[in-house]
């Protein structure tokens, strides 16, 4: 079947936020391989709506699947709404054999993805996977190549909303926002482990410094798992300075969070999804990396925007642990006053971003 015959692409996505946001390039690169084919994207409710940012989506649907075969219920569900998109084809990044089995049970003729998990069969067309490590995104890529698709430029691009935009200002505005005063965002989580946390303390340090010596904001995000932490960070901030240091933590939807970046003057994160959602959105972005591989998931910035990646060499990184056996020094090396500079370095320097007219 040649990419003139297809009418309907399903792309099935990655589970996780970050791993979603690495997939945009391929998506894209999809756009421009199948133009007037119709691209839906099967995503889980809680990614759902990052692809509605995607110029180069048509229509996104929910799953309910979690990686692997549940309750039947759910697999009926998933089923259903698979078939209900009526796609020729379907391409699969993940990897997993519960992802496979959905797309063949829901009648899809074309399944093309990775080999692995044992799906091979399930599969009408079955890539072998990179024989080298390579990053997230080109990983992806590397999969719509193969399917005779040129690759187009890595990034990672999204368009955020207008009404979006509008109500992350109210809900800056009810936690305390000045608008006469930029600010910095600042991620403290990540799900992966503590190993990727870089310390708390330093956190409130670096917001304590931001606000008390460059008369900024900082506006600390995460998910629902990510307000323990938020909490923290906030409460180690003097209290005479804590008004200026507000907590939005599990209290946004995606496409809010997006527009919360987009408002920012820049970001810091930790390696997690926020991180990469803030590179997608342009804003001027320092990224801390400890135990993972920072060439295989560094944020992948847009066109003329400027991404830092903090790291510290020590001999025993990448561990790839979720928790670290020894002191945490790949973290704790890395030292508040090489994050202060860095990110203020990046507030110098705001950049225009993108909403929908």
């Amino acid at each position: 079947m040649t990419p003139v015959e297809i009418e309907r692409l399903v792309v099935v996505s990655p589970n996780w936020l970050g791993d979603a946001v690495m997939a945009l390039p391929a998506i894209t690169d999809l756009r421009r391989g199948f133009p007037r084919a119709r691209l839906t994207v099967a995503a889980r409710k809680g990614i759902a709506s990052l692809f509605t940012m995607s110029p180069v989506v048509d229509e996104v649907v929910t799953l309910e699947r979690r990686g692997r075969l549940f309750s039947r219920r759910s697999r009926a569900a998933d089923v259903a709404v698979l078939r209900a998109c009526r796609a020729n084809a379907a391409v699969l990044l993940p990897n997993s054999f519960a992802s496979a089995w959905l797309v063949r049970r829901a009648g899809i003729r074309q399944r093309w993805g990775y080999r692995g998990d044992a799906r091979k069969w399930l599969l009408s067309r079955a890539v072998p996977r990179p024989r080298v490590r390579v990053h997230q995104a080109e990983y992806y890529r590397r999969l719509v190549n193969a399917l005779g698709i040129e690759s187009g430029p890595l990034e990672a691009g999204i368009v955020v909303p207008r009404l979006a935009i509008e109500q992350a200002r109210a809900a800056l505005r009810a936690s305390g926002w000045d608008e006469s005063r930029p600010f910095v965002v600042m991620a403290p989580g990540a799900a992966y482990g503590g190993a990727k946390r870089w310390p708390a303390e330093q956190f409130a340090e670096v917001a304590t410094r931001l606000v008390r010596d460059d008369a900024m904001q900082c506006v600390l995000i995460g998910s629902s798992g990510d307000t323990a932490i938020s909490r923290w960070v906030r409460a180690a901030v003097p209290e005479n300075l804590r008004a200026d240091t507000i907590d939005l933590a599990g209290a946004t939807t995606l496409e809010t969070l997006a527009a919360v970046l987009s408002l920012a003057r820049a970001c810091l994160s930790n390696d997690s999804g926020a991180m990469h959602l803030a590179a997608a959105v342009g804003v001027p972005l320092a990224a801390i990396f400890g135990p993972t591989r920072e060439r295989e998931t560094a944020p992948l910035p847009r066109h003329g925007r400027r991404v830092e990646v903090l790291v510290d060499h020590v001999w025993c990184r990448p561990c790839m642990l979720r928790e670290c056996p020894l002191d945490h020094r790949c973290m704790k090396r890395i030292s508040p006053e090489r994050v202060l500079a860095a990110v203020t370095d990046l507030a110098k320097r705001p950049e225009p971003r993108a909403v929908l007219p």
